[in-house]
Parts: structure tokens; C-alpha cells; sequence
């Protein structure tokens, strides 16, 4: 059975979010969406064409954690909006305060393509575990 999982490369498009989204420290947050369950204990692997890469960690509390290829890491906030996953205070400051990405549905060795925030093609691939 597929099981749906966040679509992120740092990938996909911008969206301001309703008052009514899902955010960290929310008390709803007791309601976390089954679709991202799968990526709790898993890890999002962003795959460039040049061979770059991007590893995505989203926590149960509502933090996120990034790391590229080149040594760069990133933190942020997940929330959910409706059928996409969006990030926020992303720090180091990032090119933009806010990036959303489609939810897609996947299963542990599944890939799907997206786009980054400059618009370029990855490859997302969930992977089993925090590597």
C-alpha cells in the first residue's frame, strides 16, 4: 500500500498559508497527518543531476533538519496546508522565509521528481532510516 510522504527537495512551489494550517506547537499537532508519519523515521534524499544531494529530516515536534552534499546545514519549522508540506523559519536565512512542497504518495525505495526553489528538476528518493 502506498503511503504518502513529504515531496521535498527544497522542492516544489511557494504558498502563503492560511490561518487554518497545521504548524508546529500547535495543540493539534497531537493530529499529525498519517502522510507524514512515514517521514518521521525516514530520511527524503534530493537528488541533482550534477550529483549533488540533499538529505530532509522532518520530526514529530514540528522541526525540520537539512544537509547538503557540500557540508551546509539547514534547520526550519514543517506545516502542513491542506495537500502540501511548507517550511518556515528557515535558518541560516535561506533565499526565501517560506517554501511549500506537494505531499506525493511513496513507499520506502520510491522516487519522484520535484523542483527546487530556483526552479531546477531533482529527484526525491524515500530512504529507509536517518542516514
Amino acid at each position: 500500500m502506498r503511503r504518502s510522504v513529504v515531496g521535498f527537495a527544497l522542492a516544489a512551489g511557494l504558498a502563503l498559508l492560511p490561518a487554518s494550517s497545521l504548524q508546529a506547537g500547535d495543540s493539534r499537532m497531537d493530529e499529525v497527518p498519517a502522510f507524514m508519519a512515514v517521514a518521521f523515521d525516514n530520511t527524503v534524499m534530493s537528488h541533482y543531476p550534477d550529483g549533488g544531494w540533499v538529505k530532509h529530516w522532518f520530526n514529530r515536534d514540528g522541526s525540520y533538519e537539512g544537509r547538503f552534499s557540500d557540508g551546509r546545514r539547514i534547520t526550519a519549522r514543517w506545516e502542513v496546508d491542506r495537500n502540501r508540506v511548507c517550511l518556515d523559519r528557515i535558518r541560516p536565512g535561506f533565499m526565501i522565509p517560506r517554501f511549500c512542497s506537494d505531499i506525493v504518495e511513496a513507499e520506502i525505495g520510491d522516487s519522484w521528481m520535484a523542483r527546487d526553489p530556483l526552479g531546477r528538476r531533482v529527484r526525491n528518493t524515500l530512504v529507509r532510516g536517518r542516514s
